[in-house]
């Protein structure tokens, strides 16, 4: 039997519970690779992933973007957790935002998201993407 063949893009935003930022340095780099990990292991393709948690993936048809924030954000909390935080528990917040991208988007999409850090640094966010998750979306 043939597999199905889709080009489905997401972006998704979210961030530590009320935004503290615990994540740095080598922690950053272990969550990261705790990401994409389980991206794979649910056939996505994370493409880019920056600051502020930012991730740009490819799904198959058969992954709902629920079921793939679910799993990322619970595996990383998880290996935060039973690897120590300072200042006790390590949580994400609760929601988060999710837009499709377009395949001809995503090498601006892959830019913002890996550039995240600067943006939030330089006050030059996309509103819209940021928004996500803090408040409702528009």
């Amino acid at each position: 039997m043939r597999e199905p063949y889709t080009q489905l893009y997401v972006h998704i935003v979210w961030a530590t519970w009320d935004r503290q930022p615990l994540l740095s340095g080598e922690r950053e780099g272990i969550v990261y690779a705790c990401i994409q990990a389980e991206c794979g292991n649910l056939g996505a393709e994370m493409i880019a992933i920056g600051g502020m948690e930012d991730v740009l993936a490819r799904i198959p048809a058969a992954l709902s973007v629920a079921a793939l924030v679910k799993q990322i954000k619970g595996s990383s909390s998880h290996l935060v957790n039973h690897t120590g935080v300072p200042n006790g528990a390590f949580k994400w917040q609760g929601a988060y935002g999710a837009f499709t991208v377009s395949k001809g988007a995503v090498p601006k999409v892959v830019d913002y998201v890996i550039r995240q850090k600067q943006h939030h640094s330089e006050g030059s966010v996309h509103a819209s993407f940021e928004a996500c998750g803090a408040e409702p979306c528009e």
